[in-house]
């Protein structure tokens, strides 16, 4: 009989438990506090957004979103260094934001760290999972230079089953011979 009433209690105790605590992760929470900045971003007033994500960063100096936010202003505005230092931080803060990596790899390929670019680009293409052919097409551009043909072939040809016209083009130059087909 106790143990029958304790599960009740219990049961009772874990829906509530469910229906009154916040689900929201601290990065939801910051892409709503920084609605603003993050709309400057998709607006491309990247000049503001910075100064806005400089403040945010200042304000708030645990926050992923404000690190990310003004890595990508500051890669924009080509400051690869400065960027790559932005959104270090922005992993280090919170290593789940798949565009960090992205960004970041952009970052060192722009510096000619091919390397540490192809490194970025496959842990962007594992964060999407399948969902952004941007970073199949950099990694496989990464990989170009790296010299890794084979393997760019099938990440641009991923990228292409995935509707990125990009990598299409790139497929249709040297050193790739092989006939592309678009679904």
């Amino acid at each position: 009989m106790e143990v029958v009433l304790l599960s009740l209690f219990f049961g009772i105790y874990l829906t509530l438990r469910f229906f009154l605590v916040d689900h929201d992760t601290p990065s939801d929470k910051d892409r709503k506090r920084f609605q603003k900045g993050i709309d400057l971003v998709q607006n491309r007033n990247f000049i503001e957004a910075h100064h806005y994500f400089d403040d945010a960063v200042r304000q708030y100096p645990k926050s992923a979103i404000a690190y990310a936010y003004r890595g990508k202003c500051q890669l924009v505005q080509e400051n690869h260094f400065s960027a790559i230092y932005d959104l270090t931080q922005a992993i280090n803060r919170d290593n789940t934001l798949a565009e960090c990596y992205l960004d970041r790899g952009m970052a060192y390929y722009y510096t000619a760290d091919f390397q540490q670019a192809f490194r970025e680009f496959d842990k962007a293409v594992w964060h999407f999972r399948d969902e952004k052919p941007d970073a199949y097409r950099w990694r496989a551009l990464a990989r170009i230079q790296v010299r890794q043909l084979p393997q760019a072939e099938n990440d641009l040809r991923r990228a292409v089953s995935l509707g990125d016209e990009n990598s299409f083009h790139i497929l249709l130059q040297p050193p790739f011979t092989r006939p592309v087909y678009q679904k």
